[in-house]
This record gives structure tokens, C-alpha cells and sequence, in this order.
């Protein structure tokens, strides 16, 4: 079972919008809201409370989990802590791109956590995408704890 942090710990990586905004990347789609919230009803336009911001990130979440547990039941055999970070990459990057990291899931099921950190910070993500995000997840997975 993931950790009562792990919303939080997603919301201090994706930041939290109550208006919805344009994808970086493109300056239009996907449009995001709330905390790294993405789809179809999402619109330029789009405005949300408190409520359904915090809704819809625990339906994120519970989708990431179920897609995991779908598609990689090993990750419900760590503990808490290092579930939350493969929930929190999930969050990011889709369970498909948890699963492109094949040799760190392989080491993560094998209980070799310097391994599986040093894989998953030898990676584009890493490197080029969100480095401060995969270096705080990678140190989480290595050592068992949360950071302070």
C-alpha cells in the first residue's frame, strides 16, 4: 500500500492550478489543471475548486495503481515508500513509460536498489526531462525513505 504522503509528494512535483494551462511544450494540448491533471474535458477555459481538484487527483492516482497492478503486479511487493515512487513516476509518465525501464524494474524485483537508482538516473528522463524530480525519486528508491 502506497504511503498517506504520496498526494502531496505529487502535488510539490506537479505544482497545483485551479485554471487549466497550455502544455510547455506545444503552448496548446494537452491542457492541464489541478495537479498534472490531463484529458479530453480539459479546455482552455476550464476552472476547477479545491474539491475537484483533490477528486480528480485521487481518481489519477487510483488509475495509476490500477494500471499498475494491471501491468506490473511485482510493484505492490515493495514497500510502502519505493510504491510511491513508482506510482509518482506513473503519475508522470504513463505506466508504459515505467515499464521502458525494464533493467531498473528487473533490479527493483530483485531487491538491488543501488542498481535500480543508479538505472533510472542513467536515463533521458533523468538527465534531460525532469532531473530534480528523477534524482529526489532515484534517492528514494535507493535508500527506502522519504525525503526530509
Amino acid at each position: 500500500m502506497t504511503t498517506p504522503h504520496l498526494p502531496h509528494d505529487i502535488e510539490r512535483e506537479e505544482g497545483r492550478e485551479a485554471c487549466a494551462y497550455a502544455d510547455p511544450l506545444t503552448g496548446g494540448a494537452p491542457w492541464t489543471i489541478g495537479v498534472g491533471h490531463t484529458g479530453r474535458e480539459v479546455t482552455p477555459d476550464l476552472e476547477w475548486t479545491s474539491e475537484q481538484i483533490d477528486a480528480a487527483l485521487a481518481a489519477d492516482i487510483a488509475r495509476c495503481t490500477t494500471a499498475l497492478d494491471a501491468r506490473a503486479p511485482w510493484w505492490r511487493d515493495l514497500d510502502d515508500v519505493r510504491q510511491d515512487v513508482i506510482v509518482q513516476m506513473a503519475f508522470q509518465m504513463g505506466v508504459s513509460g515505467v515499464l521502458a525501464f525494464r533493467r531498473a524494474a528487473a533490479a527493483l524485483q530483485a531487491r538491488d536498489w543501488e542498481r535500480a537508482s543508479a538505472l533510472i538516473l542513467d536515463s533521458a528522463w533523468a538527465q534531460r526531462q525532469t532531473p530534480r524530480r528523477a534524482h529526489r525519486l532515484a534517492e528514494q528508491l535507493r535508500t527506502g525513505e522519504r525525503p526530509a
